[in-house]
């Protein structure tokens, strides 16, 4: 059976066209497209002109769909639509220009469903394992023992929404760095004061211990594939490719100091990533050093793997 899964993210839509052999899955189609749909979002919801853009990408991904003849077809919307109060008319609007149903998941939700994907990836013998996955408009901290989820933690810390409260000039200056930085450890100090309320030692999941660091989405990948010169996009070459603390900071103090053309300019740099990835990399780095960790792993499946795993074992998402 021909699946495909589709992630309404926050700033990237994305899809994946896949079948499942046993308990491995065998991609056979992926492509995504950074529409910004939290791009100037307000109290009142998603932008409409950000709304276009994603009904125009989802009409994109129909096409594709309807080409490469899939039997079940799974799409879930993530942080941005979760918050928004036009929700309903957005997934009604999405029905009617596309026929997707849109499957709004919670945080909690799509923290297991993304752990499932990196986990059908990730070759390494760690027990312990703490997995950070940096969306548009929230970042998922899911804690794992031994293969079994011990916590999830969604929290509203995502480079979409970093970028427009923080990163004013271009290039930015030192104190709107600054107030970005704080920003973010104010937020992993919350985490770990979360982890400890829900009996889970922080101490645990760091590289005092031996656990192991895995990050996913957007961020990750683009500063892996930044870190290989990679002009042109290989996820073999991403998967389970190891990234340095060191190259991390040298790679955001020499990306934020350029200006937001000179970064354009970036041949390895995801298109539509070029402001966004200066808040991606203050995430990771400080993440990084808050839990002790020199390396950080990569994998670039996630969440469309985890939600084609499940629905090919149990038929739906629930």
């Amino acid at each position: 059976m021909k699946y495909a899964s589709l992630d309404i993210g926050t700033n990237t839509f994305r899809l994946l066209i896949a079948e499942v052999e046993g308990a491995a899955l065998k991609p056979l189609l992926y492509k995504r497209t950074i529409t910004r749909l939290g791009g100037n979002f307000t109290e009142a919801g998603i932008d409409p002109k950000a709304a276009e853009r994603a009904f125009s990408a989802l009409s994109d991904f129909r096409r594709i769909v309807s080409e490469n003849g899939v039997d079940k077809v799974y799409a879930v919307a993530t942080s941005v639509v979760r918050r928004a109060r036009n929700r309903d008319w957005f997934l009604i609007e999405v029905n009617k220009r596309t026929g997707f149903r849109l499957d709004v998941i919670s945080g909690d939700e799509e923290a297991r469903l993304s752990l499932l994907g990196v986990m059908n990836v990730i070759k390494d013998s760690r027990v312990n394992r703490l997995v950070m996955d940096i969306g548009g408009g929230s970042t998922e901290f899911i804690t794992t023992k031994g293969g079994d989820i011990r916590g999830a933690w969604s929290m509203e810390m995502g480079v979409v929404h970093l970028t427009e409260k923080f990163l004013k000039s271009d290039p930015p200056l030192g104190s709107e760095l600054n107030s970005l930085e704080d920003d973010i450890k104010g937020v992993v100090g919350e985490i770990k004061g979360l982890m400890a309320k829900d009996g889970i030692d922080p101490v645990e999941y760091s590289a005092a211990r031996g656990a192991l660091l895995v990050g996913t989405a957007g961020t990750i990948t683009t500063l892996a594939a930044m870190d290989q010169d990679l002009e042109t996009y290989d996820r073999d070459r991403i998967n389970n490719y190891t990234l340095t603390l060191e190259k991390v900071k040298n790679m955001y103090k020499r990306l934020s100091v350029m200006t937001l053309k000179e970064r354009e300019d970036v041949l390895t740099l995801e298109k539509g990533r070029e402001d966004l990835i200066i808040p991606g990399s203050a995430i990771t780095f400080i993440v990084m050093e808050s839990f002790g960790f020199q390396e950080i792993k990569v994998s670039d499946a996630g969440l469309l793997e985890g939600i084609i795993l499940r629905a090919s074992k149990v038929g739906a998402l629930g």
